[in-house]
């Protein structure tokens, strides 16, 4: 195994009814734990997202709301999922971006505690789109010389993720072969909120990623504009950015 381990590390991946991690729900997980000895446990299943599956979600994952209807619901999982991967570290395919989002609501949605902010997490698309600008598919071909059948089901995605990422390890030596070095290589700037709303500045200090206070301090626009505070808390946003912009005007007084 290319990959070194100081903890087990998951790879995942979700199929869900869309892409906003504020609104949108999982409808598949699949999770392969790598042991530190290599062994690998795999844990797929769908869920019943409670809302219907729009058709275009539908399209690309094939699942429909009758292969839904008699599965758990995330809550009912969601204490099992968290022994699960308890302790672990995460790798994933744009998992950054989407899937970790989209994960960390559904736990605060059950009403479940999971702490990710102790993790590592390996985005492998950022390794790829750094060295070579493709997708999981070509990702797959190139790295692996095989063909990805059965793309954009949750298990098959996750499998290959997990390839992938061996022959990136063999392959480019300067990304290194821990979970820290991996994870600090696929970062972009740290992650305050998961879902991108709020990122640190070269000072470490918390910044807004978006809307007319783009590339602002966070301490600064609710000194400056304090109805701001206000109009996110009402607002369409993932409830983990609402914690933390909580937790810094909390801070704040």
């Amino acid at each position: 195994m290319n990959l070194k381990l100081k903890r087990p590390i998951v790879f995942f991946d979700l199929e869900t009814t869309g892409v906003d991690a504020a609104k949108d729900r999982i409808v598949e997980i699949s999770m392969v734990k790598i042991a530190v000895d290599g062994s690998k446990t795999v844990k797929t299943r769908r869920i019943n997202p409670e809302m219907p599956i729009p058709a275009e979600a539908t399209a690309v994952h094939g699942i429909t709301d009758d292969d839904v209807k008699d599965e758990p619901t995330f809550k009912q999982i969601a204490k099992s999922l968290a022994v699960f991967i308890e302790g672990c570290d995460f790798g994933g395919f744009n998992s950054n971006r989407f899937d970790l989002p989209l994960l960390v609501e559904e736990f605060m949605r059950a009403g479940v505690e999971c702490d990710f902010q102790r993790r590592k997490f390996v985005d492998v698309q950022t390794i790829f789109h750094r060295k070579e600008q493709r997708t999981l598919v070509a990702a797959y071909k190139f790295y692996c010389d095989k063909d990805l059948e059965n793309a954009h089901s949750a298990e098959a995605d996750t499998m290959a993720t997990y390839e992938v990422l061996e022959a990136q390890i063999a392959r480019y030596p300067d990304i290194g072969d821990t979970v820290d070095a991996l994870a600090e290589f696929s970062a972009g700037r740290p992650m305050v909120d998961f879902a991108g709303r709020l990122t640190l500045d070269d000072n470490g200090q918390e910044i807004f990623t978006f809307g007319k206070y783009k590339g602002r301090r966070v301490v600064d626009v609710f000194r400056d504009d304090p109805s701001y505070y206000s109009w996110m808390m009402n607002g369409d946003f993932p409830q983990y950015t609402k914690k933390m912009i909580t937790e810094i005007r909390l801070r704040m007084k």
